[in-house]
């Protein structure tokens, strides 16, 4: 904890914004997965349709978490709705990213259904975590 003791103010932020990103990211991410991966593998419903409905989840467990936990005092200009605009928006980007996972391993490849989970996990979040810092919570 040193070495964090001597980062810059802003720097110091970043990293714990970093962590509560991961720590919130794993949760929101491993809701979407279980909903997905229930839906499709013990319920049979088409992929597609399980992966939409768990987007839905995480969208929902998304927003109040991000905004309570992983951004918290950034964006603080009180416009919610248009801040929850900006967020549906990176989402269908994230459910797009997620769509193609699934698309890719199991319509494609023939994997099965828990084999677009990996990328879901850390691929995905990455790449919100970006957009989310720089456009809707900032």
């Amino acid at each position: 904890m040193k070495l964090l003791s001597r980062l810059p103010p802003e720097r110091r932020a970043l990293f714990w914004q970093v962590v509560r990103y991961g720590i919130s990211g794993l949760f929101i991410t491993a809701c979407q997965a279980v909903v997905y991966w229930t839906l499709a593998a013990l319920a049979g419903w088409h992929p597609q349709v399980a992966n939409g409905i768990g987007y839905l989840a995480a969208v929902m467990i998304g927003y109040v978490t991000h905004s309570a936990f992983t951004f918290r005092g950034q964006g603080g200009d009180g416009n919610h709705a248009a801040r929850g605009v900006k967020f549906v928006v990176v989402s269908l980007l994230s459910y797009a990213l997620n769509a193609l996972w699934v698309f890719l391993c199991v319509t494609h490849m023939r994997w099965p259904e828990w084999s677009p989970i990996p990328a879901m996990i850390f691929v995905t979040p990455a790449v919100m975590f970006g957009i989310n810092r720089q456009w809707v919570f900032r």
